[in-house]
């Protein structure tokens, strides 16, 4: 006998969906609250270990923890530099990145000093950007800190988490130019040596004095996060490419009356042609014809008048020649036409004597083809048109 279910648990159960959706559909369509301009949003925290919790202690001056090797950690987090950051005007909330805090006191910390601090935290980065970080694992930074380098950077020694400005444009993700001109000091931090070099370079003089967008700051040549080893060969070789992004555009280098014949001229000459040959051949091996760097510099570019450095200047040429060539005298520098394709006003001499050869060389390859053509009309086609002439006569 079929078991009869009872009719009303049927009409309950479908007033029970009927009232979860009106519930939800009102709750989707009442009105919300915008936050006010400028505060803290901190999506998915749980009540009371927002940033004013965190900030109850942290905002205090001199907030300073011992750590156990005896080094002291400044734990204030100045309120307005977070609250400008990047990180702070997009709303996020300190338990996002610090998510093993909730209350005081902290869980014990594994670090035993300020540098094991800033590695441990560094790893909190890639949470939200994994795309970045997977890039510095393949960086001659990390590669270094897997030799055991504990001084190689990570992510905090470059961005400060609590006062880090917007680096990028939202809309287009291009580099703004505040961010771009302070580039070299933050990787000064660590290089400084190469960074005195760099700021009294043409260059780092343009970049930093003028703030001239076109001038290469360290990222242009080095990359970002994935920055290369630039003591290999294979750097090495793709260096004059390297250089070439930029002495090649036409826009750019027109707006400084500088040639854009560089790469072609060096691909042209010798050493040029022995680098191309190493590129395709033997990449990795390491070669000792000159690339753009140990003529011109590396960070320490100067301008090509600059009477101490400037290769236009013939003895500062002739010095750089001896570099590789010691035996060089002072009309050495002379066979070079400096990266530029002759012209009346470079190297007139080369260029008239191109002019010539342009209209000799035909003309004497025209003048010998015409007096061919002429020979073969006599020797071969005139007596055979005067034969057939013969053979047509009726007998």
């Amino acid at each position: 006998m079929r078991r009869r279910h009872p009719w009303w648990l049927l009409f309950l159960g479908l007033g029970l969906v009927l009232g979860v959706g009106a519930l939800t559909r009102a709750a989707y369509a009442a009105p919300r609250e915008s936050p006010p301009k400028g505060a803290l949003v901190s999506p998915g925290v749980e009540p009371g270990v927002g940033n004013d919790y965190c900030l109850g202690c942290h905002a205090k001056p001199d907030q300073i923890k011992t750590l156990p090797n005896g080094e002291s950690l400044y734990l204030t987090i100045d309120p307005q530099l977070y609250a400008d950051s990047v990180h702070g005007a997009s709303g996020y909330a300190c338990v996002q990145c610090h998510i093993d805090i909730r209350t005081y006191p902290h869980p014990e910390q594994k670090a035993e000093d300020r540098r094991d601090v800033t590695v441990i935290m560094s790893g909190i980065c890639k949470r939200c950007h994994i795309g970045n970080y997977e890039k510095t694992l393949d960086s001659m930074h990390e590669q270094a800190r897997e030799r055991g380098d504990k001084n190689a950077a990570v992510c905090a020694d470059c961005h400060n988490p609590h006062t880090q400005q917007r680096l990028t444009n939202p809309d287009t993700q291009a580099l703004l130019p505040r961010a771009r001109a302070q580039i070299p000091q933050t990787c000064a931090r660590c290089h400084s040596a190469i960074y005195d070099q760099y700021k009294q370079s043409v260059h780092g003089a343009a970049l930093l004095e003028l703030s001239n967008p076109d001038v290469p700051t360290c990222i242009t040549c080095h990359g970002v996060h994935n920055i290369g080893d630039p003591t290999t060969a294979a750097f090495r070789l793709d260096s004059p490419q390297l250089c070439a992004g930029c002495h090649t555009d036409t826009a750019m280098m027109s707006k400084y009356n500088v040639s854009t014949q560089v790469l072609n001229t060096y691909l042209a000459d010798f050493h040029g042609t022995t680098i191309t040959l190493f590129q395709k051949e033997s990449p990795e091996q390491v070669t000792n014809k000159p690339v753009c760097f140990d003529c011109h510099g590396i960070h320490n570019i100067a301008k090509p008048n600059d009477p101490q450095k400037g290769l236009s200047v013939k003895e500062n040429l002739l010095v750089t020649c001896q570099k590789c060539h010691p035996d060089a005298t002072a009309n050495f520098p002379d066979a070079w036409l400096s990266h530029y394709e002759p012209s009346p006003a470079q190297n007139s001499l080369v260029y008239y004597v191109n002019l010539f050869y342009k209209f000799f060389i035909p003309g004497v390859l025209g003048g010998m083809g015409v007096f061919v053509l002429s020979d073969i009309w006599r020797r071969f086609i005139q007596p055979a048109l005067k034969r057939v002439k013969k053979g047509a006569r009726p007998a």
